[in-house]
């Protein structure tokens, strides 16, 4: 699963009139008194109470749907079933398989597409809960249709893992657009709302990483793909439940003018040195890092010459794998991010390639030689790469998030991550070729280490590249103020009491010092302006801008 991510930030007229319509439907937001929260209950009831008091039940209902049960523990569930389907059921070659993997991600590199689609186009008057609705009906007939269907032929059969992995991608993109715009309305519980986000999704993984293998065992594949539905069918409900403003009268006429002017600025800002370069370095050490997944998958569960992991094993192990990943977020936070971005992905490129010889030590039984079984050395093996995976994509998370110009902040940072995703795909259609030229078969493993070998030579490649990358540190701006000012104009709440926010399309809100951004297209009418900072509430800057 892709990392969440933030989708285009809306900022025509009616989302200015749905926010500010929202933020007086919830007074005790903007009423509540300050003593409420100068001794706050951190308990876990207390905590999803107030959030559903602030922010609207079905919203939070919409979170832990999506981010827990969908992506989290629906992805847990999906990446082991799907793994035993391509093996047990469509039967075929490891290389095969590791393709068609990649193919179903497809959903998630044209992120931005789904982003711009649910900021700019409602349908029926709404913005979001036509998508919801529409992701749900997908993923449901998609795993209905595996699961139902013995014989479906290989072709239909990843249309319709693709259909499932696009309902759970269009999904993710709309409530991620609930959470930005929530953030505008509510910005005190902003780092609640990311809070309940990674939690939800955190558990949801474990959760279906630890029970896949046991379902997988008790009703096969396809009847966990089945089984799958559910969490869609949860998706869609999120659509019919979710409290959302009604916009009349929309003026469609101006899609097409809102979908060239976001183009146009990407454009100008990807001409940019300071964001194609390290675009360029992201996309090459993720493409150049080869998935052989499927090959080690086959080799684990082969009863011959393979390791013979049962479902429950193979289930156990990813769980543990996940483990790694939150231990690499902790990790991160409390010692790794202070440090330049040069320097950490330099070490963490090395320690992929250490980390890689893992694998290598199990495939010649190794290990066997120092005392450690095959199944505890692959539970180490499955939770340091998960761990290191999540080390080096932790800075990356960061630099995207520093190359986002003003203004087009969620739709350039969705942007970012589908160059990232196509890397990503380009390692698994790589390792894919690789495992096909190598002869790994369903039942052929004997060139499986040379595979890994080439592998982990390969992930060290993307060190001569590291020039592309900025040496400045993680708190620091990458882009340079000349681009900013450009791009954008920034203007104050005292700016907006004097009428300097004419002309305003396509704003959104940064931060509480600043009001509103303006994007290039509107430097042709408006001069550029440069006003002190000044707190504002969040309400009151929702109707300023509604008047300018």
């Amino acid at each position: 699963m892709a990392p969440h991510l933030s989708p285009p930030v809306c900022g025509d007229k009616e989302c200015f009139e749905e926010a500010i319509m929202l933020s007086e439907e919830s007074p005790k937001a903007k009423e509540a008194p300050e003593e409420e929260y100068k001794e706050p209950n951190w308990s876990p009831s207390h905590w999803f109470k107030m959030l559903a008091e602030e922010l609207h039940w079905s919203f939070v209902f919409g979170v832990v749907t999506v981010y827990g049960i969908s992506q989290g523990f629906g992805g847990g569930v999906s990446r082991v079933a799907s793994d035993y389907y391509w093996k047990d059921v469509q039967r075929v070659q490891p290389s095969a398989a590791q393709v068609y993997q990649g193919i179903t991600n497809i959903p998630w590199i044209i992120k931005p597409v789904w982003g711009i689609l649910t900021d700019v186009l409602p349908v029926a008057g709404y913005k979001r809960r036509p998508y919801f609705i529409f992701a749900g009906l997908l993923g449901v007939v998609s795993m209905l249709t595996l699961s139902l269907h013995d014989k479906l032929h290989v072709v239909f059969a990843v249309v319709a893992m693709t259909a499932g992995s696009a309902g759970v991608a269009i999904a993710d993109v709309t409530i991620d657009a609930c959470v930005a715009q929530n953030s505008i309305t509510h910005s005190s519980l902003a780092s609640d709302m990311q809070s309940l986000c990674g939690l939800s999704s955190s558990i949801g993984g474990l959760l279906g990483f630890a029970i896949s293998g046991l379902l997988v065992h008790a009703i096969g594949s396809q009847g966990v793909l089945g089984l799958l539905s559910i969490p869609s069918a949860l998706v869609l409900t999120v659509g019919i439940l979710l409290k959302e403003t009604h916009i009349p009268n929309f003026a469609y006429e101006q899609v097409y003018q809102k979908f060239l002017q976001a183009s146009q600025t990407m454009w100008a800002t990807l001409k940019c040195a300071e964001v194609w370069r390290p675009c360029a370095y992201m996309f090459v050490s993720l493409a150049l890092s080869l998935n052989i997944q499927e090959g080690m998958f086959y080799w684990y569960t082969d009863t011959t010459s393979g390791l013979s992991f049962s479902e429950e094993s193979i289930g156990l192990i990813f769980s543990i794998g996940s483990v790694g990943s939150l231990l690499a977020v902790i990790l991160y936070q409390n010692s790794l991010k202070d440090y330049p971005f040069r320097g950490l992905l330099f070490w963490s490129q090395i320690l992929s390639s250490v980390s890689g010889m893992l694998d290598l030590i199990l495939i010649l039984r190794l290990n066997l030689k120092l005392g450690i079984s095959n199944y505890f050395f692959a539970v180490i093996d499955e939770g340091v790469s998960r761990l290191v995976g999540q080390l080096k994509w932790m800075p990356l998370l960061v630099l995207s998030s520093k190359l986002c110009p003003t203004g087009i902040e969620g739709t350039f940072f969705a942007f970012l991550m589908s160059v990232d995703n196509a890397g990503l795909l380009t390692s698994s259609w790589g390792g894919g070729l690789l495992l096909q030229m190598l002869k790994v078969t369903r039942t052929e493993f004997r060139n499986l280490w040379v595979a890994i070998l080439v592998r982990n030579i390969m992930r060290l490649l993307p060190l001569s590249l590291l020039f592309l990358v900025p040496t400045s540190n993680q708190n620091s701006t990458i882009l340079p103020m000349e681009m900013l000012k450009e791009n954008c104009i920034i203007i104050s709440n005292e700016a907006l009491d004097e009428g300097g926010g004419d002309g305003i399309e396509l704003a959104s809100l940064v931060d509480k010092s600043y009001s509103c951004v303006l994007p290039a297209k509107a430097l042709i009418e408006n001069e550029k302006i440069e006003v002190p900072e000044s707190d504002v509430d969040d309400g009151e800057l929702a109707k300023l801008i509604e008047k300018s």
